[in-house]
């Protein structure tokens, strides 16, 4: 995809979380009472973040972290949480204002500072740590992997992400998922097989320098997604 596409899909993304569904991404990311489908997604999303921050040190005292894509802030929170010095970024104004309030609420000592950003425009110096959680989905993997190379020349051990695996089954419910009320619709995303992805990640040039770690699937309901770790030489 150009550089265009990659705009044009930026925007469209920040309305959707932005403006369409920011109140129903801030009910998902709370205790609240949501839909069917949508108690399948957040336990699905719960059991990924779990997977993702288990992939990093239990103690991150020293250790500096950026969560790209960060919605609402619970990932950034949790990390904060173990010790990191987080900055935490997001398209949406709307849920990066909420991410703080809660961080406002909790009343804790936690060193996370949320963005509004682009992935790709960071410039905010080395990190120790980078986590994606469900943020490249929306991107073809061309776009992907390049915002996960544009991420990567400034982490120093670890990246953590996740993409859309490409199934039958998640095909089909992509597809129906057009008939879903507007309130449990997500925004399209782009799912590509493993191979795919790591050919790509091998063509960018990025396995020159990262050794491609462990991967574990979730598959919760109308959550499906897969999560990938690699680690700097």
């Amino acid at each position: 995809m150009s550089a265009v596409s990659y705009q044009t899909r930026r925007d469209e993304i920040e309305t959707y979380f932005d403006r369409t569904a920011a109140d129903a991404w801030a009910a998902l990311t709370s205790d609240a009472p949501v839909s069917r489908i949508r108690r399948t997604v957040r336990r699905g999303r719960d059991a990924m973040r779990e997977t993702l921050l288990g992939w990093l040190p239990r103690d991150l005292s020293g250790s500096t972290l950026i969560d790209a894509g960060c919605g609402t802030g619970t990932l950034a929170i949790e990390a904060a949480r173990r010790g990191a010095e987080v900055v935490a970024v997001d398209l949406s104004p709307t849920l990066v204002n909420l991410a703080r309030e809660r961080l406002r609420d909790l009343q804790e000592d936690l060193d996370v500072t949320f963005l509004v950003g682009d992935m790709r425009d960071l410039g905010l110096g080395r990190f120790d740590y980078a986590v994606a959680m469900d943020s490249i989905i929306h991107y073809d993997v061309s776009d992907g992997v390049q915002t996960l190379n544009a991420i990567a020349e400034q982490i120093n051990c670890k990246m953590v992400f996740t993409f859309a695996p490409k199934t039958p089954l998640l095909a089909i419910m992509h597809a129906t998922g057009r008939w879903f009320p507007k309130a449990d619709r997500a925004p399209s995303i782009e799912p590509v097989s493993p191979r795919r992805l790591e050919d790509h990640l091998a063509e960018m040039g990025l396995m020159q320098d990262w050794d491609k770690g462990r991967s574990h699937r979730v598959d919760v309901g109308f959550y499906k997604s897969h999560a990938m770790e690699l680690t700097r030489r």
